[in-house]
């Protein structure tokens, strides 16, 4: 067996490192059934708790009623291998709609206790649930009533104690042969924030498009992208209208560059499509003195500019088409997106 290494060089692997028994693989495999196991646990300990932090969450991310106070933020706080994942957390809840940062527990006794206003609610990271650094961020929400959602492996600890909402991970032992690595909690601790902030999303009906404005870079923020951003219009378009013999749609499809044309009727709307393909199905002697409504083809595939782009692909791809025409509610073309153009922009 073989790998490469960062050079892409090939390097040889000894071939008893394939055997399932190998001291190192079943290293391996006990930490990830270990993880497993106790994910699978975690799941099943979700209660009413879990949704009042989900109240607490969405209460916050939303305006007052009279329109007074401005939403606030989700808080999230930890120390050690805890600041860690609490930093994933906050990215995975401001990605998906909740406003959300990290505060050091050390910086906030240092004046970060400034960031957290009224408006915000906390979630404090803390396994044992007696990290030390956290006692001044706990004396703080509790003094001005700011909402504190703790998640710990205590129940019974200073900080469970302390929340307004306390969610208890399972008591399941860190991986490996030591225990000791902070490896299961710190996989618990990831998962049950993303359980929050996806359930959180689904709850506001956060949609792709949203999702789209907070991802515009990158392979994420290209698929999301729209068909609108893609389509070519104004005089890109190759149209003809459907009063036109052929060799006006020929001569619109060689100087457009799309291979194929649409044709509209005097009230604008699209009522068919001339493509490569129809050339070829009409191909005869008489074809240049053919009426374009006898070639084309009626009630072709057409995209709307707000359909996502790798939808529109899918579909494109399932129909065997390369370009499409993308109209209006009225049916009247606005615009025209080919395969190329989904290709260039990183979308494919």
């Amino acid at each position: 067996m073989t790998a490469r290494d960062t050079n892409g060089a090939k390097l040889s692997l000894a071939a008893d490192a394939e055997a399932p028994d190998h001291p190192d693989i079943a290293a391996g495999r006990a930490v990830l059934t270990t993880e497993a196991d106790a994910l699978t646990a975690l799941a099943a300990t979700l209660d009413a708790r879990f949704v009042a932090a989900l109240d607490i969450l969405d209460d916050v991310a939303r305006e007052d009623r009279n329109g007074q106070h401005p939403p606030g933020r989700v808080i999230v706080s930890g120390m050690g291998k805890s600041g860690h994942i609490g930093r994933k957390i906050a990215a995975t809840l401001a990605s998906t709609g909740t406003p959300a940062q990290f505060v050091h527990p050390a910086e906030a006794s240092h004046g970060d206790l400034g960031m957290i206003t009224e408006r915000d609610a906390v979630i404090a990271l803390s396994n044992s649930g007696e990290t030390q650094e956290l006692s001044d961020l706990i004396r703080h929400v509790t003094r001005f009533g700011i909402p504190l959602i703790s998640i710990t492996g205590r129940g019974d600890s200073t900080l469970a104690r302390a929340a307004t909402v306390p969610l208890v991970l399972p008591d399941y032992p860190e991986a490996g042969a030591l225990g000791l690595a902070p490896t299961t909690s710190t996989t618990m601790t990831l998962a049950l924030g993303d359980a929050l902030a996806v359930a959180l999303l689904e709850r506001k009906g956060f949609t792709a498009a949203d999702f789209r404005v907070l991802h515009p870079g990158g392979k994420l923020g290209h698929q999301l992208s729209m068909v609108g951003d893609l389509m070519h219009r104004g005089d890109e378009l190759p149209l003809v209208p459907d009063t036109a013999r052929m060799p006006e749609a020929m001569l619109a499809m060689t100087s457009k560059h799309f291979g194929c044309t649409g044709v509209v009727s005097a009230d604008g709307v699209l009522a068919g499509i001339i493509t490569d393909g129809d050339l070829r199905r009409h191909m005869s002697p008489e074809l240049t003195t053919l009426p374009v409504t006898q070639v084309m083809t009626a009630r072709p595939v057409t995209l709307g500019a707000n359909t996502m782009a790798a939808e529109a692909l899918k579909l494109m791809n399932g129909r065997q088409i390369t370009a499409a025409f993308v109209v209006d509610d009225a049916e009247r073309p606005v615009g025209i997106v080919h395969i190329h153009d989904f290709l260039r922009s990183g979308v494919a």
